[in-house]
């Protein structure tokens, strides 16, 4: 399955699609991944992730760690 791991304001967090939508979990610096409640529509197609996760977490932004940015997930082939 498909994995999507982004740097969102500071924190790593990772998508990956489900039968009910899309699932995510937070990734601690050794690794470990922790569910992370948040609703994503179920329709809403993985190039617009990125967006959705900035107008949902944008009031962490604070100096330098003012965006979101698709990262690659180890292990995998790219993004």
């Amino acid at each position: 399955m498909p994995r999507h791991r982004f740097n969102v304001f500071g924190r790593i967090l990772d998508l990956e699609p489900c039968p009910s939508g899309w699932r995510c979990y937070a990734v601690g610096q050794d690794g470990k991944r922790a569910p992370v409640q948040l609703a994503v529509p179920a329709d809403l197609p993985a190039s617009d992730l990125g967006q959705y996760l900035y107008d949902i977490y944008h009031e962490l932004a604070a100096g330098s760690q003012g965006d979101v940015v698709e990262i690659s997930v180890p292990g995998s082939k790219g993004i």
